[in-house]
């Protein structure tokens, strides 16, 4: 019998040790879904497509949520964030771990064409005019600075930077992974020579480059009372020397906003493995200065 009380305590011994292994199992991370839109863009004459990340949840409660409109490179697409950057499992871990508020993202797609109005179409217009009332009639996000922001690569880090120093009434953080912000001229490597904006007569138009570029847009940003924090890096070994001309945006922005700025120098190319690895970083940095999530009652009506 003793044997037997033994044999029954060791299995039942078992039984429990295996039932607190189960249910130690962590659950699996909570997932956002993606969309894939369009809106028919008046300004161009033609449909405008865009890809729209919802935070696990969404549409549950009635919640609101911040919104980050992220943008392509020169060469990209709509999808490029998703397919290349990873973002949506970036912002599934993050949310999930609680180090950046849910969050709606839109990744418009506008290939070649810089996000400014230039020589071949308006793509600032149709970007704050179309596509941010688009998203604010249709999804729970925030319709006023305090829950947007915006962010970037490249072209689009350049746009960020931009719309920083023209538009902090728009948004109030913004993202700028490798921003080509060359001064006084783009690289001869740079596929800005040929891309439609900046292209007039057969030949680069050297005078809107430089109007659209920072330095001519700073002074006004110094003039008006909104700071926008923003997060910059590059790749050690930009090929388009990134890394000098960041700092240099990095050296004026830290003397007028110290504690609203940071800088990355991290190692790579100009290339997605950078832009992949440190998108959250810059998440981190970003998101938390908006507006966090809540219920409808705190939404502002209407777009800019």
């Amino acid at each position: 019998m003793t044997s037997f009380g033994t044999i029954i305590r060791a299995t039942l011994t078992l039984f429990a040790t295996l039932a607190a292994m189960v249910t130690a199992v962590p659950e699996p991370a909570s997932a956002g879904t993606v969309q894939e839109l369009s809106l028919a863009s008046s300004t161009l004459g033609a449909e405008y497509r865009y890809t729209v990340y919802l935070p696990d949840g969404y549409g549950d409660d009635g919640t609101t949520y911040p919104v980050l409109y992220l943008l392509h490179g020169s060469a990209g697409n709509e999808r490029d964030w998703l397919d290349k950057g990873g973002v949506a499992a970036t912002l599934d871990r993050l949310i999930a771990d609680r180090k950046v508020p849910a969050t709606v993202v839109v990744m418009p797609g506008h290939r070649a064409m810089w996000w400014v109005d230039g020589h071949a179409g308006q793509s600032e217009t149709v970007l704050l005019k179309e596509l941010l009332p688009e998203v604010e009639r249709r999804f729970h996000v925030y319709a006023d600075r305090t829950g947007r922001a915006f962010g970037g690569l490249s072209a689009g880090a350049h746009a960020t930077i931009r719309l920083a120093f023209t538009r902090p009434d728009l948004f109030a953080a913004g993202i700028a992974l490798s921003p080509a912000i060359y001064t006084p001229m783009p690289p001869p490597n740079s596929s800005i020579y040929k891309d439609p904006p900046f292209f007039k007569d057969g030949r680069f138009d050297e005078e809107m480059w430089t109007r659209l570029n920072w330095p001519a847009l700073i002074d006004g940003y110094r003039a008006q009372p909104l700071r926008i924090p923003l997060y910059l890096n590059s790749g050690d070994r930009d090929r388009f020397e990134i890394a000098y001309h960041a700092a240099v945006l990095y050296r004026e922005l830290f003397r007028l906003q110290p504690d609203a700025v940071r800088f990355r120098v991290v190692d790579g190319d100009h290339e997605w493995r950078v832009w992949n690895q440190t998108i959250g970083d810059a998440l981190e940095y970003a998101l938390p200065y908006l507006r966090a999530p809540g219920k409808a009652e705190s939404r502002t009506a209407g777009a800019n």
